[in-house]
């Protein structure tokens, strides 16, 4: 049984997550918690308690995984949290990639954000495509996520937005952004997640982009488990 080691589990992605690994039954899986939020994770889940902005807390809890699964994250990204982005965002996968580099992880999945650039949250998309930047440095295969709005419970007002995008998938010179800025589901998000981890890159490094994203509604074998997560 493989393991995986996870940061982020108790989140609005890696909460999901762990429950649809636990139903496939392949993985034996470790989630790096801070204190007292154990029963935040699923029932089953090996909780790690440890600090994601200091690799010395958690590092020797890795092994014996070989896949990391980077989920940290400022919650509810917006423009105003610029120093939030570098404080949490930046300064965890940058703790995550040592942690990985000296445990000898042979695969590491990070969460970033489309990279088609934008004005409004261009401070986000730096801070991730730096995240991105310094784990290639660091010489990991990596699989990097990049979706743009997750839609699901609690998140559902972009979809208000859906008219415009395809509107404008319709005009040539807006339909390259109209996609790389789309919106994906939590479901969708599970099975890419999902996806990666099944599938290490054959390169140094394997991007998902929204489109790949996309790709993964109703394609996943397991398409009634992703239904049941999804709430």
């Amino acid at each position: 049984m493989q393991t995986i080691f996870i940061t982020g589990g108790t989140g609005y992605i890696g909460s999901r997550l762990i429950k649809f690994l636990q139903q496939k039954g392949d993985y034996h899986i470790k989630a790096l918690i801070r204190q007292g939020s154990a029963h935040k994770l699923p029932a089953g889940c090996e909780s790690i308690v440890g600090n994601a902005l200091n690799a010395e807390t958690f590092s020797n809890y890795i092994r014996p995984a070989t896949i990391f699964v980077h989920l940290i994250g400022v919650a509810h990204p917006s423009p105003s949290k610029k120093q939030q982005f570098r404080q949490v965002d930046l300064v965890s996968v940058k703790q995550a990639a040592l942690a990985a580099i000296e445990q000898g992880i042979e695969h590491f999945i990070y969460l970033s954000v489309a990279q088609h650039p934008t004005e409004i949250m261009k401070d986000y998309q730096a801070v991730r495509a730096s995240g991105e930047a310094l784990l290639v440095k660091a010489g990991i295969p990596c699989s990097f996520i990049r979706p743009w709005y997750v839609l699901g419970p609690g998140h559902w007002w972009p979809l208000l937005l859906k008219p415009f995008y395809m509107i404008a998938r319709l005009i040539p010179a807006f339909r390259e952004k109209a996609q790389n800025l789309d919106t994906v589901t939590i479901g969708q998000m599970v099975a890419v997640l999902s996806y990666a981890i099944e599938h290490p890159p054959v390169l140094p490094v394997k991007v998902y982009e929204v489109a790949d994203i996309q790709l993964m509604n109703g394609s996943d074998p397991h398409k009634k488990t992703l239904e049941r997560i999804r709430n």
